[in-house]
Order: structure tokens, then C-alpha cells, then sequence
């Protein structure tokens, strides 16, 4: 499986030009000109390592980065901007990143510290398996098998994976609507959003409907059983 890179990138052209030069390099890549629409392919996406510029319009890149950690997201982080002050590589890499490149940069050295961070992340990120029933969950590698299946391992998207998680560390106990969104959207989405999410999960988790393990609660929530 190739390495997803996002790069969050507001130069248009230079993003262009960052795709393509990854993409030769044989890795999968997906550019946004700005944090609003990178947090979105972070639910959705396993992504390998993101490329990001400090100076993003809306929101200043670094403070991107540490929201993200706050939430959970560990992939590793290279800053790529034009802030070159001994100060604004402190701040960045303090704020979550793992390597700081100022611009002008030279392509051949981005590539290759693409390569040193995500071979040191590999070697460092060892996973915890958590296994329920016949369940178990592998986060990092965002799999999950069910005892008895056909399929060995079912691929859950990030948001899945967070509220698989979510159900895991809460076994037994009714977790509304509102919990969820706050855990798992950060109070972005909508109560609808955590009854679509439930389905489609427990299509993954259960796609004959032989066993269910997340019930609903009638006017409480949902319980993972």
C-alpha cells in the first residue's frame, strides 16, 4: 500500500507542483489550499504524513497542527514555509511537527526527509490491538477483523476508527448523541451524523446482522454491547 501524503499548501501553484514531484516519487497525494477542507480528508482518509505551511489563510499552520494532536491525530508533520527564524522552527516543531523546511526548499531534500520521518515513525509506532468478542481493532493500520468473517480485515475510515475507539474505552455505558459529537466530530457535526456514522459501522462490524453490537437507547444514545 502506498503512503497517503495531504499537503496543505495556499500557493496554488506550488501545490500543483508538490503533487506532482510526490507522485513520481510513488507516493498517493492530496493537496488543499486550506485547513478547513484538510480536516475533513482526515475523517475520511488514512493519511501517512502531511506537508504544511505555516501561513494558511484562516488559520496560521502551526496551530492547525497542535488542534489536530489535541485530537489525536499522531501522524507525522513537515512544516514547509517561508517563517525561517530560529524562533519559528521552535514553534513549529513544539506545536506538533516533526521536521521544519524553509522555503526555498530544494525538492531532493524534501523527499528525503519524507523518507528519514516516516521510516523513524514506522519504527517507533508500535500498535495496541484491542480486542471485544470477536472483534479486533488494529487503529493504526485502521483495520478491523471479526472472528468468523470471510473478509480477514474490513478497512474502517479515520472517523470510524475514532468511534470504534470511543465504544471500546465505554463498554456497557449509554453514550448519547452529543457525547459522540464531541469525542469525534469536536462539536462540528450534527446529531445526524452520528446515526449515519452508526450505520455504516455497524455494517462493517456486522454486515449479515447476525450480531449488533452498538444498540440503540431510545431517546438516550447508543450502547456497544
Amino acid at each position: 500500500m502506498k503512503d497517503l501524503i495531504l499537503i496543505i499548501e495556499d500557493e496554488e501553484d506550488l501545490l500543483e507542483l508538490l503533487e506532482y514531484r510526490l507522485e513520481t516519487e510513488g507516493f498517493e497525494v492530496i493537496g488543499c489550499l486550506g485547513s478547513k477542507s484538510a480536516k475533513n480528508i482526515l475523517l475520511e482518509e488514512n493519511v501517512s504524513l502531511m506537508i504544511v505551511d505555516r501561513n494558511l489563510y484562516g488559520e496560521e499552520g502551526s496551530e492547525f497542527v497542535k488542534k489536530i494532536r489535541k485530537e489525536g491525530y499522531s501522524m507525522p508533520v513537515i512544516f514547509l514555509s517561508a517563517k525561517d527564524t530560529q524562533e519559528d522552527k521552535i514553534k513549529g516543531l513544539e506545536r506538533g511537527g516533526d521536521d521544519y523546511i524553509t522555503k526555498p526548499f530544494d525538492f531532493g531534500e524534501l523527499i528525503a526527509r519524507i523518507h528519514a520521518v516516516l521510516r523513524r515513525y514506522k519504527g517507533f509506532n508500535e500498535e495496541k490491538i484491542w480486542k471485544y468478542k470477536k472483534i479486533t481493532l488494529y487503529p493504526k493500520t485502521h483495520l478491523v477483523s471479526i472472528q468468523g468473517s470471510k473478509e480477514e480485515k474490513i478497512v474502517l475510515t479515520p472517523l470510524e476508527v475514532k468511534m470504534l475507539l470511543t465504544f471500546f474505552k465505554n463498554i456497557g455505558l449509554v453514550l448519547s448523541r452529543e457525547y459522540l459529537l464531541e469525542e469525534i466530530w469536536n462539536n462540528q457535526g450534527e446529531p445526524k451524523s452520528v446515526n449515519v456514522a452508526i450505520k455504516r459501522l455497524r455494517k462493517k462490524l456486522n454486515p449479515k446482522d447476525e450480531e449488533k453490537y452498538i444498540k440503540a437507547v431510545r431517546a438516550e444514545g447508543y450502547i456497544f454491547v
